[in-house]
């Protein structure tokens, strides 16, 4: 039997495609086996950075001068060390509300320090541990990775997500903002979809994310104030203060940026608007280093953005904007809820 040229040539051509198929999906494998490896250390890091800040919980606990307050911390330090890794988001989120009601003026300052080093330690495990879950789903959603189910049967990484109280003191080594109060806008066109900005930490270029129009509360500014100023400069859209509607969600986060750790309380007012394409007012000299891009986003577009790695703050905001859309409307009477 013999071959023409063509059938030869198609032949090494089909050959050539398998083998860098077998290539790709051999090398996507390791890969995926690195970064699970590494998600799978950073939560040890971050378990026993969590287990140390129960043991210093527990010390402020004995030094507390309020009866219910030590009874209080030290239950909770306990519940931490023993909770399985489904509950224990829940409770270590009640551990840090509950240390952030110890007046640290009343402890030693070697405690003090002690808390400061145990809860930027938590800050920073955390991070940390996000950032390789974050690489992980990355990889893991793309769809010839579950097409071909190259992953195997090991399970999903998740993130971990608590609030931290963030300690200044000179032992962290660590330069803080503990007191940044930002006023964000849900702006939401007539199609209902939600205008989303595009950016990164100038620190790591490479890394983008999406969040919400707004930003820092200036000295002597009212939170509508700052958030129509944060709209125009931003996409150049004027706005009246009293359009505004809220403050309907609440979001206190923990996060690095520009080489500093800013703790920030998040205030999200929602307002409707006219589609139109967004033209930055004024932006700042960081601004215009860190935003990148905007889109208008269906909650579908969200979904897609996530599971391409790229993550959307505030988390789940396609679940929440019903929320959002019923409160521009005017349904039901509005009352601030707590978001991630």
């Amino acid at each position: 039997m013999t071959f023409s040229a063509t059938t030869v040539l198609v032949l090494a051509l089909i050959a050539a495609l398998v083998f860098a198929g077998g290539v790709w999906a051999y090398s996507t494998a390791n890969r995926l086996d690195r970064l699970h490896v590494r998600s799978d250390q950073s939560w040890l890091a971050l378990d026993s950075a969590l287990a140390r800040r129960a043991v210093v919980a527990r010390s402020v606990a004995l030094a507390s001068a309020d009866p219910e307050q030590a009874k209080r911390l030290a239950t909770l330090a306990d519940r931490a060390e023993r909770a399985c890794r489904t509950d224990r988001e829940t409770v270590e989120n009640q551990l840090s509300a509950a240390l952030s009601m110890v007046d640290i003026g009343t402890l030693r300052p070697q405690l003090v320090a002690e808390l400061a080093d145990a809860e930027a330690r938590v800050l920073i495990a955390r991070r940390f541990h996000n950032d390789a879950v974050r690489d992980t789903l990355a990889l893991r959603t793309r769809r010839p990775v579950r097409w071909l189910h190259i992953a195997g049967t090991a399970p999903l990484p998740t993130y971990f997500e608590i609030t931290e109280r963030v300690t200044p003191a000179a032992s962290t080594g660590l330069e803080v903002d503990t007191v940044r109060t930002s006023a964000r806008i849900v702006l939401l066109d007539e199609n209902d979809r939600v205008l989303l900005m595009r950016g990164n930490d100038p620190a790591t270029p490479e890394i983008s994310f999406w969040f919400t129009i707004g930003g820092a509360v200036e000295p002597g500014e009212s939170l509508r104030a700052a958030a129509v100023r944060e709209l125009w400069e931003e996409t150049g859209h004027r706005a009246d203060p009293a359009a505004l509607r809220g403050p309907i969600w609440r979001r206190v986060a923990v996060f690095p940026f520009d080489r500093e750790l800013i703790r920030a309380e998040e205030l999200f007012f929602v307002l409707r608007v006219t589609a139109f394409t967004p033209e930055p007012g004024k932006l700042s000299t960081i601004e215009r280093r860190s935003i990148t891009g905007n889109k208008w986003c269906t909650p579908s577009d969200i979904v897609a953005v996530d599971q391409s790695g790229e993550t959307v703050y505030p988390y789940h905001l396609d679940e929440l904007l019903p929320a959002a859309i019923a409160a521009v409307a005017g349904v039901g009477d509005l009352e601030v809820t707590s978001i991630r």
